[in-house]
């Protein structure tokens, strides 16, 4: 962890001075004019989301690498991230395909007008994929999912490395686009399963 932390250091650093030049014309003041209409769009409702301006050491990485670390960094982050994982305690990880439906069309609990502590958190994964096919209104920014169990026999393995992907992406891709959904504390573990349900139950509609 303490190379990992030095390598984010030295790459920050070295992108820093390589945009010293065309910073240098900038106003002075800018940066903290900046800095206080980004502090004043947050309210006090959800006084959490200030932790999100500061970039942990993965995101640090990726952003000084443009996503695209070096051979041996990239290898260290999906070490870590397979680290990381927890699994279920039963070792089942296929849940109920009925609620990860609905986690999957949920957003709910990560948006900064979301204040109902009570209310289940979703995974809004419609925003970035296609799964169940009845569904018109997704994103494109990820693959389409659509039929992915039957796709792979719904192998064991594949069920693990969906598992896997949506705990924490980077155990596949280092610098994904994709959340930390498990490492993140965003999801639980219940949840997750039920998300792998949707994608690998043969009696999903995805799957049908």
């Amino acid at each position: 962890m303490i190379r990992i932390v030095t390598t984010v250091a030295l790459l920050v650093s070295l992108t820093y001075e390589a945009h010293a030049q065309s910073q240098a014309q900038l106003p002075t003041q800018a940066p903290g004019k900046i800095d206080q209409a980004i502090a004043s769009s947050w309210t006090t409702a959800a006084p959490d989301w200030q932790a999100r301006l500061n970039q942990d050491g993965l995101h640090a990485i990726c952003s000084a690498t443009r996503n695209t670390p070096p051979k041996d960094v990239a290898e260290k982050i999906i070490a870590e991230a397979k680290a990381s994982i927890n699994y279920p305690a039963d070792g089942k990880l296929i849940g109920d395909w009925k609620k990860g439906e609905a986690i999957a069309q949920s957003g709910y609990g990560l948006r900064f007008t979301d204040t109902d502590k009570t209310r289940a958190i979703g995974g809004n994964c419609y925003a970035c994929h296609q799964i169940n096919a009845a569904e018109v209104s997704y994103g494109t920014l990820g693959p389409s999912l659509a039929a992915y169990g039957r796709i792979r026999k719904f192998a064991a393995a594949d069920t693990r490395a969906v598992y896997e992907k949506i705990y924490n992406s980077h155990t596949v891709f280092p610098c994904s686009h994709m959340p930390r959904f498990g490492t993140a504390g965003t999801l639980t573990i219940e949840q997750i399963t039920d998300l792998v349900a949707l994608l690998m139950d043969p009696a999903s509609p995805v799957n049908k």
